[in-house]
């Protein structure tokens, strides 16, 4: 089963620009120094992407240890992390929230490129 984000909580992660990313290192104990990140509530779920795509430091320790913490909205969260299928839909969905999210500014046009599209990770609740 996997947890879900209160519908309170994602109202609050939509419009806050504060997230900071953890995921595990590869032993599995250590968390990974803070990332600050972009976050997009889309669909009931909450995501992000590797502005430098796959090759980004945070997206390989979170695709291969899948959990860590995030700090977002002024709390931090035990989290799991799960690379999403590269499906047109969902990314069409991605895309649009990024870009009434963040549309105003200069990184955003690189975040709707393939390298960043195919580094998007779903972030859910670990308790």
């Amino acid at each position: 089963m996997v947890n879900k984000w209160s519908q309170e909580k994602l109202k609050k992660f939509k419009t806050a620009d504060d997230m900071h990313v953890s995921p595990f290192y590869s032993d599995g104990e250590t968390l990974g120094t803070p990332t600050w990140i972009w976050s997009v509530v889309v669909e009931g779920a909450l995501y992000v992407r590797a502005y430098n795509g796959q090759k980004s430091r945070w997206y390989q320790s979170a695709k291969s240890q899948k959990s860590g913490q995030i700090k977002l909205a002024g709390k931090t969260y035990n989290v799991m992390f799960e690379p999403i299928s590269n499906t047109q839909k969902l990314n069409d969905a991605i895309n649009k929230a990024y870009k009434d999210k963040y549309g105003d500014s200069a990184y955003y046009p690189p975040m709707v490129k393939e390298g960043p599209i195919s580094a998007t990770v779903k972030i859910s609740p670990a308790d």
